[in-house]
């Protein structure tokens, strides 16, 4: 961290626990009968509670988006480019909330929590949640901070799918939706990936059928390939060519299976160091929750017909080199909220990142949000006042 704290910064932020003993029945049929969701908030919330905003994270996201937790961190939130004083989601402006979903490994009950039945961690035992299942935990914890509508709920990737069962099932509790770099449900492809990096880590012999630390154990090996499957995945082939080429790390082949290519040192990296901060458990939930998300299955396979509920206004944003979630998948959405008459502003962004261009600060990006937020935020707090 640097040694001032950029005046941009949200500064040093305390994680928070939300506890709530009302159950909390699941899609897969089981019932948690109490739960904990760690979040922390950005701002300050305004008298009418009318500027609110929701960040929704991704696969391997947590409720750590910005500032930072000691002077010590080397490094910001996950997504601190977007928030902050003077950013595009401006917390001058607005109370922002971000949480760790259901599931999590980041303080939520999950996997890697206290089974209060049982006074073992649950590992193996915490039940398949969904999209479904998180939107409702996040209504719940919007009631207890006296969060009736939200200004705006944003997520990108998997954050996007929570936003769009936002706007389904909860039409009037928010007044815009942004969803980026996302899609209506998983490609076949994509339900592949996610496949093979599971089966990575079922394979791995300190996986333990999931019980692997009640033996004190981590499959890291598993773990390990599958984040490196899926950061091919989220970067561009551009991206990788322009930061490694067929760069080497001797000058000559060696003819062996060590690393020889630079980019083999970067993918070996990111691997272990996932593995360090991200539980297994926890990462074949939440592939789980993006293969099985499908709002227009609950209408016949028609999306215009499942977001004919929704009333608020949405911004959807993809970017040219994401072949993950494709631009082509945005203007499914995008197509789909015209059919039903619904408000929807559409952005593809040129980026060269793939996937993970929705972390990056990239200017058109940046501009896009921050203007519609700032539209959206204003409309919403003038009618907040006005029905008061």
């Amino acid at each position: 961290m640097p040694d001032v704290i950029p005046a941009d910064s949200v500064g040093i932020v305390t994680p928070q626990v939300a506890s709530f003993d009302t159950p909390l029945a699941l899609s897969c049929g089981q019932t948690l009968a109490s739960y904990q969701l760690v979040y922390e908030t950005y701002g300050t919330l305004n008298k009418h509670a009318s500027n609110a905003i929701l960040i929704c994270h991704a696969l391997s996201g947590d409720h750590h988006a910005a500032g930072y937790h000691a002077m010590t961190d080397k490094k910001p939130g996950w997504w601190d480019s977007a928030i902050g004083p003077g950013k595009a989601i401006d917390t001058n402006q607005y109370f922002v909330i971000s949480l760790n979903n259901l599931g999590g490994c980041c303080g939520s009950t999950g996997p890697t929590t206290i089974n209060p039945e049982t006074g073992q961690r649950w590992e193996a035992s915490f039940p398949i949640v969904t999209v479904e299942d998180w939107v409702e935990s996040q209504a719940r914890l919007a009631d207890l901070l006296g969060i009736q509508t939200f200004a705006a709920i944003v997520g990108g990737s998997l954050g996007g799918m929570q936003v769009l069962e936002w706007s389904i099932r909860f039409p009037t509790r928010l007044k815009a939706a942004v969803i980026i770099a996302s899609a209506p449900k998983l490609s076949t492809q994509n339900i592949a990936f996610n496949e093979v990096a599971r089966q990575s880590i079922r394979r791995d012999p300190d996986f333990f059928d999931g019980q692997y630390l009640d033996h004190d154990s981590v499959p890291t090996n598993g773990l390990g390939l599958a984040r490196m499957l899926g950061h091919i995945t989220y970067l561009s082939d551009d991206a990788m060519g322009a930061k490694f080429g067929r760069q080497m790390r001797h000058d000559a082949y060696q003819y062996n299976y060590g690393i020889e290519f630079e980019v083999e040192s970067y993918l070996r990296y990111q691997g272990e160091a996932f593995t360090k901060r991200f539980d297994a458990n926890t990462y074949m939930l939440m592939t789980k929750a993006l293969d099985y998300f499908d709002p227009a299955a609950r209408t016949d396979d028609d999306l215009s017909a499942a977001l004919s509920k929704a009333q608020c206004e949405f911004l959807l944003v993809s970017f040219t080199t994401d072949w993950r979630f494709a631009p082509e998948r945005s203007e499914e959405i995008v197509d789909a909220l015209v059919k039903a008459g619904k408000q929807v502003s559409y952005a593809k962004i040129e980026a060269t990142e793939g996937h993970d261009a929705f972390l990056f600060p990239i200017p058109r990006y940046m501009t896009v949000l921050n203007t519609f937020l700032t539209r959206i935020s204003k409309q919403h707090i003038l009618e907040k006042n006005h029905a008061l």
